[in-house]
């Protein structure tokens, strides 16, 4: 008689602990997030503060600003942030199509975890990059600098449909089917308004992707070339 009871307490140990398990991941993911928004945004107001007067300062009266041998284009301070800028998108990219395409790192990480790194590099990215350029365009580098922010407007978008469609932990879409399960309590038509939606939103991720796409190879062959091209002419940044 006795066993029951002691039983019955383990196991609401069991589903307690679960529960705080569960409770420390959502708490641990919201502080990654808020950690990456607290840098984007850290990083954005000090280039802002530390570079105000020579950024409002006209284009043509720039070269005799105090600052102007460090944060212009192929200056010390410039040049390094179009460097790490660049790196950061190309990383982002990667290391995410990598992770969703490389089936033996499947069981690596959650993957809109890494959707969510992706972000934040192709976020950091181009805010680097644009006080890289001093906010002048043009020639090619224009040509890149506006496929840079096609895309960044595009993936914000394609974020936006994309936590509209149902994934499972893991990141995988799930199947009409497999919506149509989860969902056996809910009345007949609002879970055909549901499946209607969810088609919509299926068909402009796939939409999203073609434009997304041609862009992003875009940005990323422009800025192969202005590098290489900046390479030839002599600007090593530090090295």
């Amino acid at each position: 008689m006795n066993r029951g009871p002691v039983q019955e307490k383990k196991d609401n140990n069991d589903i307690i602990d679960v529960n705080q398990n569960d409770k420390m991941l959502i708490t641990g993911h919201r502080i990654y997030l808020f950690s990456m928004v607290i840098f984007v945004v850290a990083v954005l107001g000090y280039l802002v503060f530390s570079g105000i007067s020579y950024y409002q300062v006209k284009i043509e009266e720039r070269f005799f600003h105090p600052d102007y041998l460090r944060l212009k284009p192929s200056g010390i301070w410039g040049h390094g942030l179009g460097i790490i800028g660049s790196l950061c998108m190309i990383a982002g990219v990667a290391t995410y199509m990598i992770r969703k395409r490389n089936r033996k790192l499947h069981k690596v990480g959650v993957l809109k975890h890494w959707l969510e790194f992706h972000i934040f590099l192709c976020t950091l990215g181009p805010i680097l990059v644009l006080f890289h350029t001093s906010f002048k365009f043009g020639g090619l580098v224009a040509v890149s600098f506006w496929s840079m922010v096609a895309v960044f407007i595009s993936g914000i978008i394609g974020r936006f449909i994309y936590i509209r469609i149902p994934h499972t932990i893991e990141g995988r879409e799930l199947s009409l089917s497999e919506v149509r399960k989860m969902n056996t309590g809910m009345d007949e038509s609002a879970l055909e308004r549901r499946i209607e939606r969810l088609k919509r939103m299926q068909e402009l991720f796939r939409y999203w992707h073609v434009a997304h796409l041609p862009f992003a190879i875009i940005m990323l062959v422009i800025m192969l070339i202005h590098v290489a091209v900046t390479i030839t002419f002599g600007y090593n940044w530090i090295f």
